[in-house]
C-alpha cells in the first residue's frame, strides 16, 4: 500500500486531529487574563462614578442642612457607597456661599471587598448653601 499523498483530505484531517484542543489550551490563559484586565477597568471606571455621585450627594446635603452642615455631608456622601468601596476620606467644606465635598476612594482589585489597587479615584463636588446671602 503506498503512503497517502499530501492532497488526501482524510491524511490531512488525520494529521491536524487535536491541533484545535492544543491551540484553545494555548489561548485561554491569555484569554483569562485579558477579561481579568478589562474587567479591572470596568471597576476603576465604576470607582469613579460613584465617587463622583457621593461626592454630589454629600454637597447636595450639606447645603441643604440648617445645622451640622459637615456632618450631614458626611453621612450623605457614605450613605451613596456600597460597602464593598472604602472611603479614604471624605471632607466638606465651605468655599464662599459654596458647600464643597471631595470623597476619595480605594481601587478594589478583582472582587470588591477582598483587595485594593495602590491607587485612590477622587469625586468633587458643589452645591450653593441654602439660606445664605450672596455677596
Amino acid at each position: 500500500m503506498s503512503p497517502p499523498s499530501r492532497g488526501d483530505p482524510a491524511a490531512v484531517r488525520r494529521r491536524d486531529r487535536g491541533a484545535a484542543t492544543v491551540e484553545f489550551a494555548g489561548m485561554f490563559p491569555l484569554i483569562l487574563l485579558m477579561m481579568a484586565v478589562i474587567w479591572q477597568c470596568i471597576l476603576i471606571g465604576y470607582t469613579f462614578s460613584l465617587a463622583a455621585n457621593a461626592a454630589d450627594e454629600g454637597a447636595r446635603a450639606g447645603a441643604g442642612a440648617r445645622t451640622g452642615a459637615p456632618a450631614a455631608c458626611t453621612a450623605a456622601a457614605m450613605r451613596h457607597l456600597p460597602g464593598s468601596w472604602e472611603a479614604e476620606t471624605v471632607t466638606c467644606p465651605v468655599e464662599g456661599t459654596v458647600r464643597k465635598a471631595e470623597v476619595r476612594l480605594r481601587v478594589p482589585a478583582i472582587f470588591p471587598g477582598a483587595f485594593h489597587l495602590p491607587m485612590t479615584v477622587t469625586g468633587t463636588a458643589g452645591a450653593a448653601e441654602e439660606g445664605r446671602a450672596g455677596p
